[in-house]
Formats: C-alpha cells, sequence, structure tokens
C-alpha cells in the first residue's frame, strides 16, 4: 500500500553510499519543502525528467526548496556505483544523492517506481506522491502549493 497523504517524512538512513552530504543522510532543514527523488540509471524516462528536475531545485531553492535525490536500482548491473557517478556528473547533479541500493529507503517510502517523487510540507508531512512522466507534470505546481506561492499562468 503507498504512503499515505499526512504521513510524517521517514528516516532516510539506510543508503549504501551518500554523495554531494557530509558523510551520512543528509541534514534536512525542519520548516522546508521537501522534494524527494527516486530513480535509477537504466529508467529512460528517469533521464528525460532529470534536467526538469534539476531546473525545479534551481528555481525553488532559494523560496525554501530542499531536494534529495535517491538512486534505486532495477536491475542488478544498476547497482554499478561508476554508472551512477557518470550520470551524476552528466545531469550536474549538486543535491545530496543517497545509492538506496539495498532498497531500505525506498521501502520506508513504501516507494516501488522510478521515478517517484514525493513532496513533503513545511510540516514535514507527505503532501503529494507520483510516478512516471505523467505524475512529474504534477510536481511543480504542488512544490508551488506547498511553498505558498501563487499558480503559475
Amino acid at each position: 500500500m503507498p504512503m499515505r497523504l499526512g504521513t510524517p517524512m521517514p528516516s532516510l538512513e539506510g543508503a549504501t553510499e551518500w554523495w554531494h552530504t557530509d558523510g551520512g543522510a543528509p541534514k534536512l532543514e525542519p520548516g522546508k519543502v521537501t522534494l524527494i527523488h527516486f530513480w535509477a540509471v537504466s529508467c529512460h524516462i528517469c533521464h528525460e525528467t532529470m534536467n526538469d528536475v534539476i531546473a525545479i531545485k534551481e528555481k525553488y531553492e532559494p523560496q525554501g526548496l530542499q531536494v534529495v535525490a535517491l538512486h534505486m536500482p532495477r536491475y542488478e548491473e544498476d547497482a554499478d556505483a561508476k554508472r551512477v557517478k557518470e550520470d551524476v556528473e552528466t545531469y550536474r547533479i549538486t543535491q545530496p544523492v543517497g545509492l538506496d541500493h539495498l532498497h531500505r529507503i525506498a521501502n520506508a517510502f513504501q516507494n516501488e517506481y522510478v521515478p517517484a517523487f514525493f513532496v513533503f510540507g513545511r510540516d514535514g508531512n507527505l503532501m503529494f506522491r507520483a510516478a512516471g512522466d505523467k505524475g512529474f507534470q504534477k510536481v511543480e505546481p504542488k512544490i508551488r502549493e506547498a511553498l505558498g506561492l501563487p499558480a503559475e499562468a
């Protein structure tokens, strides 16, 4: 059963490795809107949406958005950290990146999809979740809503 709206954000502990952090799970600031983004190197839709995810991060970070990318392998060959690192460099991913190669975090989020997007409000509770390219189309409006910004015309 998918995580219910209003559920507090699960722990980000359990990644096999973290990049762009001090070595462990990122220290998320309370009172900020958080986007958790699950992806995989073998996922075509993940690659198609990655530049847009980064654009959203850059656009809304000054307004209080924090973003965490979680690499969740779909196949054994996806767990090659070198391949993940190449994607991180190719797409210029600068937010914290967790390698969830044992699916510990995905299980805590009750997530089995890539790409998958979880938006947590300033109160730390889940306000939106979606998967795939169609679901991604609703992510930015939900982030704007969570940040208290007017809808874009």
